[in-house]
């Protein structure tokens, strides 16, 4: 479900969100992230929102958070979002944005994605809270959206749980990917001295080695999160029968496949 999931939300990362956040007055495009994403959670200042996205280093969410809000309003925010990203995956789906199936792929995501527990899950509830989207493409990005952040909250808690700090998960999947922390898009930007220091630490605990890459120990630390992320993330389709879950996966699977090939 991540990889049919991943594709439909993350379009609000894409150029045309970013342009409508722009228009706004952003100064770049993490103005627009940070605007877009941490709307649900109000004005909350920018510790909170640091604690709560979890992976982000010191002081890169206060760069942003509060300034955005000097520009738009959270409110506000919600529907730019919105609109952009529905746009996107209109654009990014052609055809498929009309279909019939569509809206019946929307309905049974909406289902799933407003049925999960909110407990612990601040980004989600702080999702859950808001509206519905009446149109079918918006409607189906903010299902897969819903999908995504109550993953990702579950994620966040595997991590901790693990003792895994959020610039040292970006650590922990660039190697997963055969790529050193300084090479990694996410994290390439810190002081060479700061990731040194990171991977330090993980090699001190004996879930790195000599060479920089994963011993035994990280990388069943990492498959440990990865199936804790997949079990906590499973609730949300509880609500659906065997026969709903088939369906929901097989009409993911067009459009997920539909969005990947137009971004690649």
């Amino acid at each position: 479900m991540f990889e049919l999931v991943e594709p439909i939300a993350t379009v609000t990362f894409s150029e045309v969100a970013n342009e409508a956040f722009l228009a706004l007055g952003m100064r770049n495009y993490w103005d627009g992230y940070f605007a877009g994403r941490a709307a649900p959670l109000g004005l909350a200042p920018a510790a909170v929102v640091h604690a709560v996205f979890y992976n982000f280093a010191d002081g890169e969410v206060a760069r942003h958070i509060p300034w955005v809000w000097g520009k738009t309003n959270p409110q506000e925010a919600i529907a730019v979002r919105e609109r952009g990203s529905a746009a996107a995956l209109r654009q990014l789906i052609g055809p498929l944005a009309d279909s019939p199936d569509l809206v019946r792929v929307a309905d049974l995501a909406t289902r799933a994605a407003v049925s999960a527990p909110t407990e612990g899950r601040t980004l989600y509830a702080g999702l859950r809270a808001l509206d519905l989207p009446a149109e079918p493409v918006a409607r189906l990005w903010h299902a897969a959206t819903l999908l995504r952040e109550h993953r990702g909250d579950g994620h966040t808690a595997a991590l901790i749980a693990h003792g895994i700090g959020g610039i040292e998960s970006h650590v922990l999947l660039a190697l997963s990917l055969g790529m050193r922390a300084e090479e990694f898009g996410r994290i390439h930007h810190l002081p060479k001295a700061q990731l040194a220091a990171v991977v330090d630490g993980l090699r001190a605990r004996g879930l790195v080695d000599a060479a920089g890459g994963f011993t035994d120990a990280g990388r069943e630390t990492r498959q440990r999160i990865e199936a804790l992320t997949d079990e906590l993330a499973a609730p949300a389709y509880d609500v659906l029968s065997a026969d709903e879950l088939d369906e929901l996966i097989a009409g993911f699977e067009p459009i997920a496949a539909a969005v990947t090939a137009t971004v690649d």
